[in-house]
């Protein structure tokens, strides 16, 4: 019933507008690269039983490791470490409004990269306006007490280019494929949290524990619920009302996270950050219609769960 996929709509907006207070909680305690093993790891939990339950992995499937493996760099460790970055040097509120702009970079590396998506002039108006209303929130003229960190909003850039790259990668490599979104992901996020598993180091990665508010909100709301459980609602919606409304999901947690740390966390909220947000939010929107790509399949939007 598309009653559901409304239903689930919503509560994927809002979930994926909490990140960034949970990961300025777990920051008190334990370094970026452990709060990102620790989400994934929590994440990947709930993906695989919905994988396994739904029997969608396939032994053939491991022929194509390398290129999960590049997915689990670009659109699970690289960005979500650059993102847990960029949200510690930054207040919530503006980590959660530069993120609005994911979709943006998503596109720009589409254009760039595939041949299938030309440039037109609605597109690069659009880019232009998205770019504006970053550089607004930035500020990088302002110098200062109370100046927005350069380096939490290049983090946050990063990020994005990471998870737009990977969204080229998974068009031109992975959707032809024809693997179930279900099993892509289980893939991509176990290789992930196997990688990270090897290469963070955990040493006083428990003083997560002896705050029980910063412990549930990163291994509950920030992994198991914000990327596993965000996933398996992002696939019904995708099942339900399609992969176009599905990906306008993603116009809700900019204003969500604004919410969260201006009302809850007493973040102070400027008018210009307001503004710069909706140009953000209005160049996306204009370059995703200007844009006359083939129609997606469940495949290739699976990457775009991740955020």
């Amino acid at each position: 019933m598309k009653n559901t996929g409304y239903i689930a709509y919503i509560i994927l907006g809002l979930i994926w507008g909490t990140p960034f207070i949970f990961t300025h909680w777990a920051a008190a305690h334990i370094t970026p690269a452990q709060i990102v093993l620790l989400r994934v790891v929590s994440g990947v939990i709930p993906v695989l039983v919905f994988a396994l339950a739904t029997r969608v992995l396939k032994w053939w499937h491991l022929r194509h490791a390398h290129h999960f493996l590049a997915m689990a760099g670009l659109a699970t460790a690289l960005y979500y470490l650059a993102f847990a970055k960029g949200t510690i040097l930054l207040l919530s509120s503006v980590a959660g409004m530069l993120s609005g702009a994911i979709p943006l970079f998503s596109c720009l590396c589409a254009l760039v990269f595939l041949r299938s998506e030309p440039l037109n002039r609605r597109s690069i108006g659009g880019m232009a306006l998205g770019f504006a209303g970053v550089l607004v929130i930035a500020r990088p003229w302002e110098t200062g007490l109370g100046t927005v960190d350069p380096f939490g909003v290049l983090y946050i850039v990063l990020g994005s280019l990471s998870l737009g790259a990977s969204f080229v990668y998974a068009r031109k490599f992975i959707s032809p494929l024809g693997i179930a979104p279900a099993a892509l992901c289980t893939y991509q996020m176990g290789l992930g949290a196997i990688a990270l598993l090897v290469t963070v180091d955990m040493n006083g990665a428990g003083a997560i524990f002896n705050e029980p508010k910063a412990a549930i909100g990163l291994i509950v709301g920030l992994g198991a619920v914000g990327t596993g459980m965000a996933y398996i609602l992002y696939y019904l919606i995708v099942q339900k009302l399609g992969a176009v409304t599905a990906a306008s999901v993603t116009y809700i947690p900019p204003v969500v996270a604004l919410f969260i740390g201006c009302a809850l966390a007493g973040e102070p909220l400027h008018g210009i950050d307001v503004v710069a947000t909706i140009a953000i939010l209005a160049g996306v929107f204009t370059m995703q219609t200007g844009r006359q790509p083939q129609p997606e399949t469940k495949a290739q939007c699976h990457q775009k769960c991740l955020v």
